[in-house]
């Protein structure tokens, strides 16, 4: 008996048009800013898929108010012009325009990467909206691994599992996926899925539970939780889960590692305080030390963000439900980011260190929302028809 515990473009493509787009328009300092601190922004394009599009996009991300024209500080015009090519013209400030082609996986992609670019001119950070979903959809009461943009178009199962299936999550690279499946056996084993061929093997099936997979940040590691050993404890392996070495050694369960930006530690939920609390272990070993989060009695699923070191966001039971916290560890405190109705649960960071997808759980029901974590901006990503979707993981 098993112990049962609930459980492209190129990128240097990308670096060249950004490089020339940003020393060939004017600084984004000069750029005129809201009375709320949001660069204003107009988009254009004589195809309304593509306008509607970009507007979704930049109407999602926190440092951006769209509106018309003769309003905006920044106006774009985006134009479809070759199988997955669009044309970008940008013009700011009243300065000259400038055109770029921006290329893509589809139109769809393209489009997204041209807004990219204009997010990382502007805003002085990394662009996130052509980046890839991960995260568990369930149609018709079935519960399978899907894939997707960020703004749920090309939605499509990855699994065909119907079994029990949770935590998807992205290799670094895109091009691998683990996630944990009852299928075959009906106990909780670790599966990967290689998105370039499409086969689908084991990585751990031992006795005991197998959950929790997350590869490192360079994608050369894993981490996991297995309890084969008596208890759920984290374990670090190869990519294939191979060679693996244990990092936690007691008597409570542990859950959910998350690897720092460095790939140097891991931060996981442990009970070994009574009630969940955060911990991190060095990937060298030694004790594992708590992380005071003073905010709850039940603090999980923790998420490093890949870009501040010192941020770590979590879930915290409060007022009856769950919240999204965030953990400063330079302050050696936290804040309350969501208030949503009833919970919000599972957050996982983009790429730019700013803004975290979360499930929201309301009245039986589950979706997926965009946080950003600066100005506190909530919103969906799905239209409720699609289902219930949930456990999101994200790559750029």
């Amino acid at each position: 008996m098993r112990l049962l515990i609930p459980l492209l473009a190129p990128l240097c493509l990308l670096a060249a048009c950004f490089s020339t787009l940003n020393a060939q328009i004017i600084d984004a300092g000069d750029v005129i800013r809201t009375n709320e601190g949001k660069l204003s922004i107009s988009v254009q394009s004589s195809d309304s898929r593509i306008q509607n599009l970009a507007t979704r996009a930049f109407g999602l991300h926190g440092a951006f108010i769209v509106t018309s024209a003769d309003k905006a500080a920044i106006d774009l015009m985006i134009e479809s012009s070759a199988g997955g090519v669009v044309e970008l013209t940008i013009r700011s400030g009243g300065g000259q325009a400038q055109t770029r082609k921006v290329t893509g996986s589809d139109i769809q992609n393209a489009v997204l990467r041209a807004c990219d670019l204009v997010v990382e001119w502007a805003v002085k950070s990394e662009g996130f909206f052509a980046g890839k979903l991960a995260f568990i959809g369930k149609q018709r009461g079935v519960s399978e691994v899907y894939t997707s943009n960020l703004l749920f178009g090309n939605v499509r199962p990855l699994t065909a599992d119907r079994a029990l299936v949770t935590g998807p999550s992205w290799s670094p690279d895109g091009n691998r996926l683990l996630y944990t499946t009852y299928y075959k056996t009906g106990f909780p084993d670790i599966y990967q899925i290689n998105l370039v061929n499409g086969k689908k093997s084991p990585v751990a099936t031992y006795k005991g539970t197998n959950s929790g997979a997350r590869f490192s940040p360079d994608g050369s590691r894993m981490a996991m939780v297995l309890s084969g050993t008596g208890n759920a404890e984290v374990w670090v392996a190869d990519r294939n889960g191979k060679n693996r070495r244990r990092l936690t050694t007691n008597k409570s369960l542990e859950a959910s590692p998350s690897w720092s930006p460095d790939g140097s530690r891991l931060v996981f939920t442990s009970d070994a305080a009574g009630k969940p609390q955060l911990y991190q272990i060095s990937l060298n070993g030694g004790p594992m030390t708590r992380l005071r989060t003073d905010v709850s009695r039940y603090c999980a699923e923790p998420a490093w963000n890949p870009v501040k070191a010192n941020e770590i966001a979590f879930t915290a039971a409060v007022s009856g439900g769950f919240q999204i916290f965030l953990y400063d560890s330079t302050k050696r405190s936290s804040r309350q980011l969501t208030t949503v109705r009833d919970s919000a649960v599972e957050p996982c960071w983009m790429n730019d260190g700013r803004h975290l997808v979360f499930t929201q759980r309301q009245g039986g029901k589950t979706r997926l929302m965009l946080l950003d974590a600066e100005t506190g901006k909530v919103s969906s990503l799905h239209n409720p028809s699609f289902g219930d979707a949930s456990s999101a993981s994200f790559v750029h």
